[in-house]
Order: C-alpha cells, then sequence, then structure tokens
C-alpha cells in the first residue's frame, strides 16, 4: 500500500487551477533553513537544499535503520517550499536580486517531534559531515488566509501569473500582506534538473486580508 501522499491528500493546498483561489492554509510542521541572496550560484541556497533533503528522507528512513518512532506512517517527502521576502523599506526586484532573503522548507508529518528532530540531526552529523547542517530548525508556520494559483513554465515568467494574482485582488477586494510582514511562498512541485522549464510546476501564494471598504 502507498504512503501518504501530501500532494494528493491535500490537493487543496498543492494542485490549485492556473486561476487565482482563495485557501486556508492550517498550521503546518517543516524543516526549515534561512538564507540571503539569489538562488542561482548560490552555495547557502544548495547547501539549504541538502540539508532539508537530508534531514526529510532522514527521518523517513528510520525504521529501516531499525527505529520506528511513534506514531511513525509511510509517507512520501513533500516537495520543497520557500517562502521569499526583502528587507524592510527596500524594494523587491527581479533585477536586483542580491537582497532577497528566504526561509527553505520541506513539510514534516505531525509524529516529528523536537526530539526526534534533534535525534535525527546528531545521527546525521555523526554519519557525514554535512555543511550548514546546524541552521535548520522545526518550526511551525501558519499562514492562514491566503491566495494561490499554479505557475506553469519557467520560474522568470511568475511575474505574469502573479499579476493575475494582483488583478484579482484589485477586482475583489483584498491585498496582500507583504507590507506587514507576510511572505511570497512557492512550492516547487517539478525537479528543475529533470523538467523541461516550460513544464516546470510551482504553485505560488500570499498571505492575504480583505480590506476595509469605506
Amino acid at each position: 500500500m502507498a504512503g501518504l501522499d501530501y500532494k494528493k491528500e491535500f490537493k487543496e493546498l498543492y494542485q490549485p487551477p492556473g486561476k487565482p483561489v482563495l485557501v486556508t492554509v492550517p498550521e503546518i510542521r517543516f524543516i526549515m533553513v534561512d538564507g540571503e541572496g539569489y538562488p542561482g550560484g548560490n552555495p547557502a541556497y544548495e547547501e539549504a537544499i541538502q540539508v532539508l533533503m537530508g534531514l526529510s528522507y532522514g527521518i523517513k528512513m528510520l525504521p529501516r535503520q531499525g527505529y520506528t518512532p511513534a506514531g511513525y506512517f509511510d509517507y512520501v517527502v513533500p516537495p520543497l517550499e520557500g517562502l521569499w521576502w526583502i528587507p524592510e523599506g527596500e524594494v523587491f526586484s527581479f533585477q536586483n536580486k542580491d537582497n532577497w532573503l528566504w526561509t527553505m522548507m520541506v513539510r514534516q508529518p505531525d509524529f516529528v517531534k523536537e526530539e526526534l528532530f534533534n535525534r535525527v540531526v546528531e545521527e546525521t552529523g555523526r554519519k557525514k559531515k554535512t555543511p550548514g547542517l546546524n541552521k535548520a530548525k522545526l518550526e511551525e508556520f501558519v499562514e492562514g488566509l491566503s491566495l494561490q494559483i499554479m505557475h506553469t513554465g519557467p520560474y522568470s515568467e511568475e511575474p505574469a501569473t502573479l499579476a493575475l494574482m494582483e488583478q484579482y485582488m484589485a477586482e475583489n477586494g483584498y491585498r496582500d500582506t507583504l507590507y506587514r510582514g507576510g511572505k511570497h511562498h512557492e512550492i516547487y512541485l517539478s525537479d528543475p534538473r529533470k523538467c523541461d522549464p516550460s513544464k516546470l510546476k510551482t504553485v505560488l501564494r500570499q498571505p492575504v486580508e480583505r480590506m476595509m471598504m469605506d
């Protein structure tokens, strides 16, 4: 019997249509790594991905190592996700990417508690040298009301899809909450190393609020 696949079990979070839709995102537990700068050619970004995947698969494979955590169930490791923002007072631009801040993260099953996370971090560090392992953290993330859409195509073409979200908000009385600390959210459903750029699927999500009407 196949393990739980979060992308299929929670389609409202991982399989939005190619048009903006509202969704209420519950509290979700992630392993996270923070960083800064444009991801392309960024050693810190590559390091973060290796840490996240190493720990996530390490947790999934624990039973094969002779240890089954309480509440464990078989599952598919969820996709890589990223939160993106810029320092307060600065302007976001696809031309100037040096000021980008990010948190890369991978969702974890509910049985993954702090004690288990620390155990896997310790074992991973003991078995092999993993740069940046100390930057990993286990945290809950709450988005609440959000607007999301499926972007199909290269990451460089995301602005056109984001424009559809801006139009939806303008026409329906919403605004994103980036102005008060909300973060642009992306879920990477395709592996760019194996997928044609024109077929990449990425969930784009913005936390939103309804605007007060005069």
